[in-house]
């Protein structure tokens, strides 16, 4: 904007500069012809008037160069074709003008290659002298090039002067709007803190003070969501002690064991809600995640449950399994989408269907995927529609989880018959 304002003003005001300097250039060269012209009719005629008082030639001829000494120079041209006082030969445009007036009687002035010509006819009798002072083609033009230069250099005084007007203008213009922005951005990366300056023209200064009631309208209603989700968390911890309660008077103890075990992860992920709930904004940038370590953990996690219900599942890692495979995405968020997806696997297909649990990796980019001999995605519905008993929000968290860290989600036909999920993250630096 502050380049854009700058440009403007500046070819406006060259282009201002521009139609009042070529007038008065003009105007200028005019007003130096007409005085050259002024002062060769005023010699001329001062010579004329002593053509009738001296009749000595020699007299004359000093007289002239008396009168040279203070003005334009003068030559007399005699009836009989004398010239007094002339240097030279008259130049032949000279010589045609000098006729004309003979023959005219007419006193005249003529602009000529060599400079401006002032010609005075002086009749006497039958006799007719004349007159003749000339302002050289350099004397004319003495002046007009400095003045020229003085008007070119006014010219671009003003052009310079208002550029830097427009720069001070566009700089008091183009800053709270760049504040503006720079606000803005800090606010799409999390940044609920960020507040605007009011300040610039009377809209920006709105713009600003609109902007900072958004802010603080997004801040209380994530405060009040937050609480919201808190307290729901909270509320869960009630049925998930009662459930372990209920556990330990079960008299199968191996049973008994593993209940114990999902009640304990189930009692982990509220408290991780409750965190999660309470934790800032805008945390530390999270520790990268390693999707080898954390998926086959999770394989282990959920292959028991897998065996109690007759179904066979693989895991498969990449042939060199010693560097780790760190994405961007936070080991807690990788390990929540692992067990979302089985989470649907075990909700939506039957006992005894298959599944496999593959980890990859390129240069930039590491990817697990969870396959099932399910019926497909014809089993999963919308988002917030289950045939299973679930939420229906399982692909959608998936989804949100992966796009947070750049990521995506794929999702097609399995080999096995049913569905295949692909959660591709960027590689950490």
């Amino acid at each position: 904007m502050r380049r854009r304002i700058t440009m403007l003003v500046a070819a406006t005001s060259s282009a201002l500069v521009v139609a009042f300097v070529v007038p008065l250039c003009a105007l200028l060269v005019t007003v130096a012809e007409d005085r050259a012209s002024a002062r060769a009719r005023d010699q001329a005629q001062s010579v004329a008037a002593l053509l009738g008082t001296v009749e000595d030639p020699a007299a004359l001829g000093r007289a002239i160069e008396t009168l040279a000494v203070a003005g334009p120079p003068v030559v007399v041209i005699a009836s009989d074709g004398r010239m007094i006082g002339a240097q030279g030969r008259l130049a032949a445009d000279t010589s045609a003008a000098v006729d004309q007036a003979r023959a005219s009687l007419t006193a005249t002035t003529v602009a000529q290659d060599h400079g401006i010509d002032a010609i005075v006819p002086v009749a006497s009798g039958d006799y007719v002298d004349i007159v003749v002072a000339t302002v050289a083609e350099a004397e004319v033009r003495s002046g007009v090039l400095a003045g020229w230069g003085a008007l070119i250099s006014l010219g671009v005084v003003l052009v310079g002067v208002a550029v830097l007007m427009a720069r001070e203008l566009g700089r008091r213009v183009s800053t709270p709007v760049t504040d503006l922005g720079e606000v803005a951005h800090r606010l799409s990366a999390g940044d609920l803190s960020a507040r605007a300056t009011p300040s610039g023209p009377e809209e920006t200064v709105e713009v600003a003070k609109t902007l900072n009631r958004l802010a603080d309208r997004i801040d209380s209603l994530l405060v009040a969501e937050r609480e919201r989700v808190a307290d729901l968390g909270h509320r869960l911890r009630t049925p998930v002690t009662a459930l372990r309660l209920a556990t330990d008077q079960l008299t199968d103890r191996e049973a008994a064991d593993r209940i114990d075990r999902l009640v304990d992860e189930l009692h982990h992920s509220v408290d991780e809600v409750v965190r999660e709930a309470r934790r800032p904004l805008r945390d530390a940038l999270p520790t990268p995640g390693d999707l080898g370590a954390i998926v086959s953990e999770r394989a282990r996690f959920w292959g028991a449950l897998a065996e109690d219900q007759g179904r066979a599942l693989s895991l498969v890692l990449p042939a060199a399994q010693g560097a780790p495979i760190l994405v961007t995405l936070s080991a807690k968020d990788v390990q929540e989408c692992v067990d979302t997806l089985m989470d649907n696997y075990f909700s939506h297909t039957p006992d005894g269907a298959p599944a496999v649990l593959t980890v990859g990796s390129d240069a930039a980019r590491g990817w697990f995927d969870v396959s099932d001999g399910g019926p497909g995605m014809t089993a999963y519905g919308g988002r917030g529609e289950s045939g299973g008993g679930s939420t229906g929000l399982g692909l959608d968290i998936v989804r949100r989880l992966a796009a947070s860290a750049g990521g995506e989600v794929r999702i097609g036909p399995a080999e096995l018959g049913g569905l295949s999920v692909t959660v591709s993250i960027p590689r950490a630096v």
